[in-house]
């Protein structure tokens, strides 16, 4: 019986002190104020989608900031989706750096036979096009790349220029002021309506 003692003894003790009786390494505390008050970790922000930037970039009021977001919108566009097409647009880029604009125009073809609906690819083929004088073929290819992103700001400037340089007036105009309405800020583009719309439009009396 007074073996029992000691064993009833210890239960008590445990009772009275739970963290005593808890294995090594599983003590635990009760948390301290300044715990509580510590901020928690904050999640990272996910990138801003397509149609923040472009919202961004129109009311934008600072040409620096403007600048920024047009090239994140440009690295955006400039995404194929496919590894070969990226590739193949990177040669032709070379090949137009090397003024081989046939071998460019090839590798372009190659491109939009495995990624047609990449707004971009049109875009760049019908530079391609202009630098070989072939003004019908870039409207084309810019026109169907307009089709696919409306908002492609570039393609939209190109276009005027184009028209521009065809002493078309009345649609390098219209070109332009669809630029500017996406992108406000963009370089050239507001002087050249400025310049455009006396004569389309007509003076004020």
């Amino acid at each position: 019986m007074l073996r029992l003692l000691p064993l009833a003894l210890a239960a008590l003790l445990a009772a009275a002190h739970p963290a005593a009786a808890a294995p090594p390494g599983t003590l635990s505390r009760e948390p301290q104020a300044e715990d509580r008050d510590k901020p928690e970790t904050a999640k990272p922000k996910p990138p801003a989608s397509l149609d923040e930037l472009f919202a961004r970039l129109r009311d934008s009021e600072d040409d620096a900031e403007a600048r920024g977001i047009s090239k994140l919108i440009e690295r955006r566009l400039d995404r194929s989706g496919s590894a070969t097409a990226d590739l193949l647009t990177e040669r032709a880029r070379q090949a137009m750096a090397s003024q081989d604009f046939p071998l460019a125009v090839e590798l372009m073809d190659r491109v939009l036979t495995l990624e047609p609906g990449w707004s971009e690819g049109w875009s760049r083929r019908a530079s391609v096009f202009w630098h070989l004088s072939d003004k019908a073929a870039a409207i084309a290819d810019l026109q169907r790349a307009l089709v696919l992103e409306p908002r492609h700001f570039e393609a939209w400037a190109t276009l005027g220029r184009l028209y521009l340089s065809m002493d078309d007036k009345a649609r390098a105009l219209g070109a332009f002021r669809r630029a500017a309405a996406l992108y406000p800020r963009m370089d050239k583009v507001q002087s050249s309506i400025e310049r455009l719309a006396p004569e389309v439009d007509g003076r004020d009396l």
